[in-house]
């Protein structure tokens, strides 16, 4: 990548982040609006702006994706363990999945106006400092959103990973799954290399998600299961010709 380049990227990227935090304002009071209403509704506006971003990423950056389903895909919630390199994941799952939550870091609700909607949109703000306690409240909280139909949305590493990385992933979702007696899917995509955490630029390209076959949790050892998933993931994680 040429000087000249790696600037117009850099300033599509600032662009881009400037023209979706503008539009999270009143998105945010939309939903906050909404919020006794019930999470259909309130949903209904958070996808809207997540869906604008991602085609916003697609115009200004030339970023899109294409997906891999399974045979099938149950109809009813399950919860979804989706490898975390990227922002991507979290815009893309409110277009590929029918209503989610997520797991999230309770100093994300803090963040003003996109922090504000995450209660409101259901999600399951953990202190992972607090360990048992921690994964004591997801498997509660993610059983009642599973139970209203809003499937659960699990990063198993906790945190966005370098491009290439991996840590072993958290037990929480095999957990909650096995506890609420609902399937788990894995989901695998590559977009790391192309907006990597912490970046000053997206790369042109075509993410790659691979979305895995449903698992049923029952009477499996979870430690056992949880290496199975993080295996399949990661086994899944297609790198495109260049790197960044």
């Amino acid at each position: 990548m040429n000087v000249l380049t790696k600037y117009y990227r850099t300033i599509r990227f600032l662009l881009f982040n400037l023209i979706c935090w503008i539009v999270v304002i009143p998105m945010a009071m939309l939903v906050l609006l909404l919020w006794p209403f019930g999470h259909r509704p309130a949903y209904r506006i958070g996808r809207a702006w997540g869906l604008f971003c991602l085609q916003v990423v697609k115009r200004m950056c030339g970023l899109t994706y294409r997906i891999k389903w399974p045979a099938a895909m149950p109809d009813e919630a399950c919860v979804f363990m989706i490898k975390h390199s990227s922002a991507f994941e979290t815009f893309a799952s409110l277009d590929i999945f029918p209503r989610v939550c997520w797991v999230l870091k309770k100093n994300l609700i803090y963040v003003p106006f996109f922090g504000w909607t995450l209660i409101p949109l259901d999600g399951i703000a953990i202190d992972r400092s607090k360990g048992r306690t921690a994964v004591k409240q997801m498997i509660d909280q993610g059983k009642n959103r599973l139970t209203r139909g809003i499937s659960v949305v699990v990063y198993p590493e906790g945190t966005r990973m370098p491009v290439g990385e991996t840590k072993r992933y958290g037990l929480g979702g095999v957990l909650l799954a096995q506890a609420s007696g609902h399937k788990i899917i894995p989901v695998a995509h590559n977009a790391g290399y192309f907006w990597a955490r912490r970046t000053k630029h997206i790369l042109p390209g075509e993410i790659s998600v691979v979305v895995g076959e449903a698992i049923d949790p029952t009477g499996r050892d979870p430690r056992e299961l949880n290496e199975e998933i993080q295996a399949w993931i990661e086994a899944n994680i297609e790198a495109p010709d260049y790197k960044l």
